[in-house]
């Protein structure tokens, strides 16, 4: 079993029409997951045999507007998702900043093998742009966690406590590289001079940077059955809480707060007994 993330900013004025050839196509090979559809761009995660993820990233690619889709695969032990789902949306990344065009301007993007020698430069501020309950099992060492529980805040994080005159440069890194394209675009609209983001995001480097050299502690949230992966892409040891969503870690799956499909230690006390 494998599994494909990609996705691409480019200007799709007839994206409604394209979800229905995609959709019928993933389904006659089998494939399952999500792909998010809008006029800004493609966004996409699915799960199936190598030869049918070949077969759907081939037919994209014959649209020359995904010719250079940005792609990561990795085999996995089992399906993560239960079934195939094409949507269509205002923001294949929600920011709520519709004048954010990451196809006008973006940061600058950062190799994984050099992203150690850019977060370790003392002049400069490393911002995980995940949502609080991500960071929080996982992030690179030193980063500043905005503590926001949606993307859509991150702009009101950057107006109350960054500033360009002071915040020189800023290197900013997220899950699978989307999220940076925007927060970057973004931060160069409020004036910021100088912003990096880690290309691929923490996936690409779990991938390619060896564990010995990696500045990453602990695992990485993903959005599916996963739940977290490490090094090399592999399985991670957190579960997911089926009554809220949080993910909890092996110690958090001992708590007697936590019972498989009703409660856990972050929602047990929004619950009657």
């Amino acid at each position: 079993m494998w599994v494909a993330t990609f996705y691409k900013f480019v200007s799709l004025p007839d994206f409604v029409e394209l979800r229905s050839p995609i959709l019928e196509l993933c389904q006659a090979q089998n494939l399952r997951g999500t792909i998010l559809l809008a006029e800004e761009g493609i966004n996409g995660t699915i799960a199936g045999s190598k030869s049918a993820i070949d077969t759907i990233l081939e037919s994209l690619r014959r649209d020359l507007r995904f010719l250079d889709l940005t792609i990561k695969e990795a085999e996995t032990e089992s399906q993560m998702f239960d079934r195939m789902k094409v949507k269509l949306k205002k923001e294949i990344v929600t920011l709520g900043c519709p004048e954010v065009d990451p196809t006008q301007q973006v940061g600058t993007y950062v190799k994984p093998q050099d992203w150690n020698d850019i977060i370790s430069d003392p002049e400069v501020t490393v911002i995980d742009v995940r949502n609080q309950f991500e960071v929080s099992i996982g992030s690179f060492k030193g980063a500043i966690d905005p503590q926001t529980a949606s993307f859509r805040q991150f702009p009101d994080y950057v107006q109350s406590e960054l500033n360009p005159t002071q915040h020189k440069k800023v290197a900013m890194f997220c899950t699978g590289g989307i999220r940076c394209e925007k927060a970057s675009s973004y931060m160069l609209s409020q004036g910021f001079e100088e912003v990096y983001h880690l290309e691929g995001g923490i996936l690409k480097y779990l991938e390619e940077v060896p564990p010995e050299d990696s500045l990453w502690q602990g695992e990485c949230f993903v959005f599916d059955q996963r739940v977290a992966v490490t090094h090399g892409l592999n399985d991670g040891s957190y579960e997911l809480c089926q009554a809220c969503g949080h993910p909890l870690s092996q110690a958090e799956q001992t708590s007697p707060h936590y019972h498989p499909g009703v409660s856990c230690p972050y929602c047990v006390d929004e619950l009657s007994e």
